[in-house]
């Protein structure tokens, strides 16, 4: 309801309106309760319209809507069914058999060749049939083809498990002789695609195509047997002849009426019995019971002989099949060879033991030579020491007596010819020993910093008459050698490079070469040329032939290269004429060294603290001209001397003048009577321990550890001074 006619004018519409509201402001102005009560209705009844028409307006549009979306569902129905339409077209034009099942393995569309070759199951393939029907049906089809002693619940339960998986394809053979591909497809809702392809045509095409293979294959083997140089024949599981080539008859001097396809192995024995024995492997019996094997057959070997003396070999093998193939090579040649190289062998060994025993008598002889020549060595270089010890000592008594002068320059090339003396006999020692087999080496952990160190000093003093540079790079490596041994290997490399380096330097140093150490001597030398570096390392062998022998004989390298291989330590050289050398020697590294300890100075050649000490030595040295000597070297040291013969002389020296030295210097090898260590034993039960030192030529490691084992110092013939005095000093530090 309006308050207004929609028709009129706007001009009468909105006279009517000022009138209406002219009259409504009368009417709360005069009017009384009654009409009050009377426009609220009005009032309320305008709201009222008002709501009723916005509800309206709302249904209209809601209205609009339905009848636009019941447009839209009937051109999406429309749609769906033209598009389900579409898709049943082209899977009806698909030419294999399609089915498609939903997630629940409920059927919701095939085509009419789905199953098409079980006809009697045809009519009940619909939509909504479960799969579990589906496989039930074709299993009890007259037109499925099972395989032999499958029933069909069997193959109903196998067709269920392989539908679990994610992608199935296998082969049905189906009644007379056609093939079915089935093949299923996952969708992505977890549906299924059943997919059924006719492969009849391709199965038969395969079937012959293997067959035309396996002729093919045949025509090759027969070919492949014929040129073989072996007789060869074929059985099949019941032990008959299958296939064999023209020389099984020929080796077994069978004729061909004999070899007929389907022959019995056995038969094929009895026939050879007459004319065949076995010799070697198996015999008969066991032969025969290989062939007769149910099971698997293992290779067999064996050999026999034919006839007048033609020896054959026999290998045969079993097959997958379990039949089994054997194999037959002519081998008279090769044994008649191998009798006549037996002969020959037995007439070769017979000579090779009569030449053996005439070696053994020669290397006994040789060996016997050779200990001969080294006890003779070891005895003549001791025999020589002494009196070079002796004559040493008697020099350094007079060259410290002397001022100066030509008679000191006189003294002093004097002691160099004996140390150069000394030196030879040394290399002939060391030489003896290395080649000996009584040789015992000392092999210990042994800091190469404290190997460098000593020779640092010795050799600086060559290097620097000469105006080399010689350096020596720190090492804190810990190596597993004979201390001594190595000192010597270094010691004699060192010595080389600084007599034949005129001009530059010569450097030490330590590389890492994996688990070993590899000590390198540089120098800048003349070189050596390649085909003289093996000759280098031969006794006596010098390459500067203009030298004279106070700059060595030529045996520093043979004792290196002697030394290293009795310790297992490679030995490398690398050399350019022109450019110098590099003496390489690798030794196992057993860790690293503890920090250096500070060490007392080297001693002066002429010990000045002796003369005051007051110092009583007792010697005890069988030789007199080296007693002589030593005694006359310490007495010029300010050290009051009493001296022995052997061991009963010094004890009755000692009773008779009732007094106990403060330093011992006893020799090693005293005569017949007690060693120098039974002497000490003997010396300390009365007086008790004593600062000690042991003097020998004797430089085997019984003595060294003998020696160790009481805790007594060892000085070596020729004597060193400086050692002699430096124990003098160590004993004066104790008496005071």
């Amino acid at each position: 309801m309006s308050l207004v006619n929609p028709s009129d004018s706007l001009e009468r519409q909105n006279e009517k309106l000022i009138k209406i509201a002219g009259a409504l402001m009368r009417r709360v102005e005069y009017g009384s309760e009654q009409s009050s009560a009377a426009y609220a209705q009005f009032e309320r009844a305008a709201l009222l319209e008002r709501r009723v028409r916005e509800r309206t307006r709302d249904l209209e549009r809601t209205l609009d809507l339905l009848h636009e979306s019941n447009a839209q569902l009937g051109r999406a129905n429309a749609e769906a069914e033209t598009a389900r339409s579409n898709l049943a077209d082209a899977i009806e034009t698909v030419s294999e058999g399609f089915a498609l099942f939903d997630p629940q393995d409920v059927m919701v569309m095939c085509n009419s060749r789905f199953c098409r070759d079980f006809r009697d199951t045809a009519n009940d393939l619909r939509p909504g049939l479960p799969f579990a029907s589906y496989v039930d049906e074709v299993s009890r089809s007259r037109f499925l083809a099972l395989p032999d002693g499958q029933t069909p619940e069997a193959w109903a339960a196998q067709r269920i498990r392989r539908h679990r998986d994610r992608r199935v394809m296998f082969n049905v053979q189906l009644a007379h002789d056609r093939w079915l591909q089935v093949s299923e497809h996952r969708t992505g809702n977890g549906g299924t695609v059943v997919v059924q392809t006719d492969v009849t045509d391709l199965v038969r095409l395969e079937r012959q195509e293997r067959a035309r293979l396996r002729d093919k294959q045949t025509r090759m083997i027969r070919a492949t047997l014929d040129h073989l140089n072996q007789g060869v024949c074929i059985f099949d599981e019941h032990a008959r002849l299958l296939g064999w080539n023209d020389k099984l008859g020929t080796l077994f001097g069978l004729p061909a009426r004999r070899l007929q396809l389907g022959v019995s192995f056995f038969g094929l024995l009895d026939r050879l019995d007459e004319d065949v024995v076995f010799t070697r492997g198996i015999d008969r019996d066991g032969f025969t019971r290989w062939a007769r094997a149910e099971g698997p057959r293992g290779p067999v070997s064996f050999e026999i002989r034919r006839g007048g003396g033609a020896v054959l070999q026999v290998f045969g093998r079993g097959m997958p099949d379990r039949g089994f193939v054997i194999s037959v090579t002519d081998v008279t040649t090769e044994r008649e060879a191998a009798e006549k190289l037996a002969q020959l062998n037995e007439i070769l060994e017979q000579r090779v033991m009569e030449r053996t025993l005439e070696l053994e008598d020669a290397l006994s002889a040789a060996e016997r030579a050779n200990a001969s020549k080294s006890r003779f060595v070891a005895a003549a270089s001791h025999d020589l020491l002494q009196p070079l010890s002796a004559a040493k000592l008697y020099i350094a008594s007079l060259n410290d007596r002397c001022a100066g002068g030509d008679d000191g320059v006189i003294l002093s090339k004097a002691e160099s010819a004996l140390t150069s003396a000394e030196q030879i006999i040394d290399a002939l020692l060391d030489i003896s020993k290395l080649d000996g087999d009584g040789l015992s080496l000392d092999i210990r952990r042994v800091a190469l910093r404290d190997i460098f160190a000593p020779l640092r000093d010795e050799m600086e003093v060559l290097a620097a008459r000469k105006g080399l540079d010689l350096r020596f790079v720190p090492s804190d490596l810990m190596v597993e050698s004979d201390p001594a041994y190595l000192r010597r290997i270094l010691q004699n490399l060192l010595a080389n490079a600084v007599r034949y380096t005129e001009t530059g330097r010569v450097l030490v140093g330590v590389r890492r070469n994996g688990g070993s150490a590899r000590i390198e001597v540089w120098d800048t030398g003349p070189g050596i040329a390649e085909e003289d570096q093996n000759a280098i390392f031969e006794e006596f062998r010098r390459l500067d032939a203009t030298r004279g022998t106070s700059e060595g004989l030529g045996l520093g390298l043979a004792i290196v290269e002697r030394a290293c291989a009795r310790l297992g330590h490679p030995l490398g050289l690398w050399s350019e004429p022109g450019r110098g050398s590099c003496f390489m020697v690798n030794v196992p590294i057993a860790g690293r060294a503890e920090p250096n300890r500070p060490t007392l100075a080297r001693q002066s050649a002429r010990p000045a603290g002796l003369a005051q000490s007051g110092l009583i030595a007792l010697l005890v040295e069988n030789e007199p001209q080296m007693r002589r000597a030593m005694s006359v070297l310490m007495e010029s040291w300010g050290v009051s001397v009493i001296e022995a013969e052997d061991a009963p002389g010094a004890l009755t020296l000692l009773d008779d003048l009732q007094i106990t030295p403060d330093a011992l210097v006893l020799d090693y090898q005293l005569g017949p009577g007690p060693s120098g260590l039974t002497l000490y034993r003997m010396i300390e039960d009365r007086l008790g321990a004593l600062p000690c030192v042991i003097v020998s030529a004797d430089r085997s490691s019984a003595l060294r550890q003998g020696c160790k084992d009481l805790g007594l110092a060892l000085l070596a013939k020729p004597l060193d001074r400086h050692k002699l005095a430096a124990f003098l000093e160590r004993a004066a530090v104790l008496m005071a």
